[in-house]
């Protein structure tokens, strides 16, 4: 069984930055693809950044140039650099995993706070 614990979500004024953490359990983590999605009041929740198993990122529009996700393998854990915040950046922010090789199934993380605002 695979579980994600996020951290790293607060408050910050606009402009300001934060870094959230996804720390998994498991033995499956590296060769998983991972996405960080966020889901704010009243809209649907949307895949922000991803990475695959060997390193490819993607991200949303509305992030390019300002989020930056990256993973350490050793420590079974990906990150989510953001900077540049805006108050539309303001969500729950969840981890999740994707496994396309051992189980076929994804996980998601219980989701951290963001929340961007002077």
């Amino acid at each position: 069984q695979v579980q994600l614990v996020e951290s790293g979500g607060g408050l910050v004024q606009p402009g300001g930055s934060l870094r959230l953490s996804c720390a998994a359990s498991g033995s499956i983590f590296s060769i998983a693809d991972m996405g960080w999605y966020r889901q704010a009041p009243g809209l649907q929740r949307e895949l922000v950044a991803s990475i695959t198993r060997t390193g490819t990122t993607a991200y949303v529009d509305s992030v390019k140039g300002r989020f930056t996700i990256s993973r350490d393998n050793a420590k079974n854990t990906v990150y989510l650099q953001m900077n540049s915040l805006k108050p539309e950046d303001t969500a729950v922010y969840y981890c999740n995993l994707r496994d396309s090789i051992v189980t076929m199934r994804q996980y998601w993380g219980q989701g951290t706070q963001v929340t961007v605002s002077s």
